[in-house]
């Protein structure tokens, strides 16, 4: 009996020992998207962020860099179709499975700062750790970002507004081009009005006029108005020089000496009337410049927004912010990631090859290649230029306000609604979502 008590004993023990076994395996693996350490000791991030296949390539390649200087951080690129991009990542955020650093809309990162989503980093950009420093940015490129002095995320790379324009265009219709206005100390209204009408009497269209916010406010503020004054307060209602704007852009469009993006047919692009001399002029950042310089035959080139004040003024500079949950269980290191990506040596990891965007870390710049002869008005556009939700450009502080601004001045491109009367309903809807906000 004696050896059955000594079997049994034995039994237990290695019953005890292989539960404690598993035991230790089971909590070892539970690595969930909110970035718990990995089996192999290392701390695992996850990241979100929009784009097409090539666009995640070119993020990937910061990750490869950042990694390869920490080895002890592994971090997980997670693409979201762009279309289901903000819902998805607010859903995740809610719950417990959110990324750990995430690509924002300006709009977005204004709801989750006030739900108190997102980590703080002013300490952390100040530290020793940090690959970059909050005042490495341009001021105007915070926007929603920052809250009483606070920042909350940090612009990815950047796409300031200027115009491109179609070298052989201009020469077949015979006229002077852009530049040649602008060394004169010509380029503003007047004679953008000019050149259209001429390239409309040599049978092209002159500008392509688009409806988003980038636009409205970069003709606003060419002439020196104001949609929004420096602190957010609402003036379109008194101030003169916007409203001349608002009607300078819907004559350009009445008289044909613009063609209204939102009447082109189905398919047919601002970018495909560009490449095939349909066109002289239109407005963007920087993201048309791949695909236009895999055309050999299109020759371009950049000019800075006609301005009616005598100087460069600011233009729209859409961007992204890149931002940490608030939940991470590693928002050290999800900081840490951050600034590299944001910093300088992650945009030259992304853009130094070539790409669609400018650097919003300055020193980037001179790693960031551009064949274009005039790309130096690109980094001034970026100085200079404020991004949606800044001050000059609240609505995107006010959640739906900015869909109706577009339909309001959708109707005015459509020649539906004339632009005095465009005026009073912005100046109604504005007033209304702003009284409805307090």
């Amino acid at each position: 009996m004696q050896w059955r008590n000594n079997l049994l004993k034995q039994s237990i023990i290695m019953l005890l020992l292989l539960s404690l076994i598993v035991g230790c395996s089971s909590q070892g693996s539970n690595v969930d998207n909110s970035g718990d350490s990995s089996d192999n000791g290392k701390v695992s991030l996850t990241m979100n962020a929009w784009g097409n296949p090539a666009e995640i390539k070119v993020y990937q390649r910061a990750l490869d860099g950042f990694m390869k200087e920490n080895p002890d951080i592994n971090v997980k690129l997670v693409p979201v179709p762009g279309d289901q991009y903000e819902q998805k990542l607010l859903t995740q955020i809610q719950g417990s499975k959110g990324p750990d650093i995430f690509y924002s809309y300006e709009p977005t990162i204004a709801k989750l700062i006030e739900t108190d989503q997102v980590q703080p980093l002013n300490d952390y950009l100040s530290s020793e750790e940090s690959y970059t420093k909050a005042e490495d940015f341009p001021e105007g490129l915070w926007g929603p970002a920052k809250e009483d002095g606070e920042v909350y995320g940090i612009t990815t790379d950047a796409n300031p507004m200027v115009m491109y324009y179609n070298k052989n265009v201009f020469k077949e219709a015979g006229i002077k081009t852009p530049q040649e206005y602008y060394d004169e100390g010509n380029w503003n209204w007047n004679t953008f009005k000019e050149v259209t009408e001429q390239l409309r009497a040599a049978g092209k269209s002159g500008f392509i006029m688009e409806n988003w916010w980038a636009h409205w406010y970069s003709w606003v503020w060419s002439n020196g108005g104001r949609i929004f004054d420096e602190e957010g307060n609402f003036v379109l209602d008194k101030d003169e020089k916007a409203q001349e704007a608002i009607k300078f852009m819907a004559d350009l469009v009445k008289e044909e000496n613009a063609v209204y993006a939102g009447s082109l047919p189905q398919g047919q692009g601002s970018d495909a009337m560009f490449m095939s001399n349909q066109v002289g002029m239109l407005a963007a950042g920087r993201w048309f410049e791949p695909s236009f310089n895999q055309n050999k035959s299109l020759d371009y080139d950049y000019i800075y927004w006609p301005s009616n004040t005598g100087k460069n003024e600011p233009v729209g500079v859409p961007v992204a912010y890149m931002t940490v949950n608030k939940k991470s269980k590693n928002v050290e290191e999800a900081m840490k990631f951050l600034s590299y990506y944001t910093g300088a040596p992650g945009q030259r990891d992304r853009l130094a090859e070539g790409g669609s965007a400018l650097a919003s870390h300055p020193e980037a710049d001179a790693d960031v290649k551009t064949t274009i002869e005039h790309s130096n008005y690109l980094t001034e556009a970026r100085d200079n230029g404020f991004t949606h939700g800044s001050p000059l450009a609240y609505d995107a502080q006010i959640p739906g306000l900015s869909t109706e601004m577009e339909d309001t001045f959708d109707l005015m491109f459509l020649g539906k609604q004339d632009a005095d009367k465009t005026i009073d309903k912005l100046v109604e809807t504005i007033t209304k979502y702003l009284n409805e906000a307090k």
